[in-house]
């Protein structure tokens, strides 16, 4: 651990994890709670996701597993490691039922809960904090994995996965926050929900270290561009539609893209 780029990817991952308190600090300290609001940062996440997974991270894998396979078996490996990556992340989904998955509860009106209403609250963010941990697991690894091989890569994910957990931390804090009259629970309940990045991270470094090389470096990062893409499609943007907002959303969507655009010109 006394490795500079061992302690520069954990604190990457670290940052990116723990920006769940940002979000989770956003929404307690607002006053009302906007829906506007909530749709564009859903759509922003979604326009970072896909832009680093498609514009940087696939492309970086294709590079990492031709240089290790050739051109054309280097693709099909990017190819095969990118729907790999989002059939892990729908199978986390799947083992996730339904009606306990945050990215599957419909709209409810916080605004004017009532009393009967605060354990379904209390369980929907409780389950919230469990899924994004689990999801958080595979996006740590990514990180510190790219952060260790790239380090202009690994801030560039780090940014976009930050970006994302805003929001999930808005969705962990915000029913908690109703159903106990509690910030404070609301609030550490939604960070500690992010420390799943870095120990997910760390958990993926000294487990893979032995095996790392171009090849198993391709294989991660075409996986976390799937799981990303997946993230985005199949969570974000349907969240955010839910709260009827669909302008907001498209227009967050087109933000995110061009904020992650300037920020990898940025580090060419």
């Amino acid at each position: 651990m006394s490795d500079p780029n061992v302690l520069f990817a954990l604190a990457l991952t670290t940052f990116a994890g723990l920006s769940t308190g940002i979000g989770s600090l956003m929404s307690l300290l607002s006053k009302s709670f906007n829906p506007k609001f909530l749709a564009g940062a859903l759509g922003f996440s979604a326009g970072v996701m896909v832009y680093v997974s498609m514009i940087e991270i696939f492309p970086e894998a294709r590079i990492s597993l031709s240089a290790a396979y050739g051109e054309k078996t280097g693709y099909l490996y990017t190819t095969i490691a990118f729907f790999a990556g989002i059939g892990i992340i729908a199978l986390i989904d799947r083992l996730i039922p339904s009606g306990e998955n945050p990215h599957e509860i419909k709209n409810i009106d916080i605004s004017n809960v009532r009393q009967d209403q605060n354990h379904k609250l209390l369980r929907m963010g409780m389950f919230s904090a469990l899924a994004i941990a689990i999801h958080n697991f595979p996006e740590g690894l990514a990180t510190f994995m790219a952060a260790l091989d790239n380090p202009a890569l690994g801030i560039s994910i780090a940014v976009a996965i930050a970006i994302h957990n805003i929001p999930e931390g808005i969705a962990v804090s915000v029913p908690i926050y109703y159903a106990t009259r509690s910030r404070k629970k609301a609030f550490w309940l939604s960070f500690s929900s992010g420390l799943a990045e870095p120990v997910g991270g760390l958990i993926g470094y000294f487990l893979l270290r032995s095996i790392l090389n171009e090849g198993a470096f391709g294989i991660i990062l075409a996986s976390v561009a799937g799981i990303m893409v997946y993230i985005s499609l199949d969570e974000l943007l349907p969240t955010a539609e839910e709260f009827g907002e669909h302008h907001v959303a498209i227009g967050g969507l087109i933000a995110g893209m061009a904020v992650m655009a300037i920020s990898l010109l940025l580090f060419v």
